[in-house]
């Protein structure tokens, strides 16, 4: 894992990724307890694949899904 892309001295690279984070936090692990590593990345895993690019709209790319998008 990277901890970070952002060059330096450039403090708004890492914006995208922190917000990407958030969302993970907020809309799927918030009201999870996880015990074990490989629990956590399964149920991340299943969020980002099943949920976030297929049936989570985006304001920014005109409430679509990402998969509609790209």
């Amino acid at each position: 894992m990277i901890y970070s892309y952002s060059r330096k001295g450039t403090r708004y690279d890492n914006a995208p990724i922190k917000t990407f984070y958030s969302i993970i936090k907020k809309e799927r692990l918030s009201r999870m307890v996880l015990k074990k590593f490989e629990e956590a990345k399964m149920v991340i895993f299943e969020y980002i694949e099943g949920f976030y690019n297929y049936k989570r709209i985006h304001s920014s790319i005109d409430y679509q899904t990402l998969y509609q998008v790209y």
